[in-house]
């Protein structure tokens, strides 16, 4: 089973929050790779199974808010016998990269990031990939509330195309590992920025 894991936090007030942009990504592959899917509750988390490519994979959106997220990631790896370091992407924001820039890992320091704070704790662990999408620097607003607020509509632009390739390069993960989807996906990024 691979696992493809946004982070987000539930409840209307943070739809299309920044913090939130794991949960948007998520929803766009279920669109994409299993069009009428419909999510169950499962693991303390909302989930759809399918097939990708004669793979079991399923998508899930942990339901116990960011700084709990770990609990549900790890309740599925542990009943489907899952490989962290092959068989989970995690989808999460990062307030470390510009707005609109997406960035592959194999592994490494959650950043500050609490949700990733919390896989690693319950994984034991931190080799697991994350696919990390730039929403800018807080400045001079506090994090939490930055995070926790809308895009504004400049970054809206930005963070549409990169949701678009965050979803292109799952489907690579999917397919060929991580390894091949950052050499593609973040050597594409690198000449995107350097532009």
């Amino acid at each position: 089973m691979k696992l493809v894991v946004g982070l987000g936090n539930p409840g209307l007030k943070y739809n299309n929050t920044r913090h939130n942009v794991g949960f948007v990504v998520v929803d766009s592959i279920a669109r994409q790779l299993v069009p009428g899917g419909t999510a169950t509750v499962k693991f303390d988390a909302l989930v759809i199974e399918s097939q990708f490519e004669g793979d079991k994979i399923m998508l899930m959106k942990p339901q116990q808010f960011m700084n709990k997220s770990g609990h549900a990631i790890q309740q599925a790896i542990s009943f489907y016998k899952a490989s962290p370091a092959t068989d989970l992407l995690v989808i999460v924001d990062d307030i470390h990269l510009p707005c609109g820039t997406i960035r592959l890992r194999d592994s490494g320091s959650s950043g500050g990031h609490n949700g990733i704070t919390d896989i690693t704790n319950h994984l034991q662990g931190d080799q697991w990939a994350r696919l990390r999408i730039g929403v800018d620097e807080p400045g001079v607003v506090p994090q939490s509330d930055y995070v926790l607020g809308k895009f504004t509509p400049e970054q809206q632009e930005a963070i549409e195309p990169a949701c678009t390739r965050a979803v292109s390069a799952t489907t690579e993960w999917l397919r060929n590992g991580i390894d091949e989807a950052m050499n593609k996906f973040n050597e594409t990024q690198n000449s995107e920025t350097m532009r």
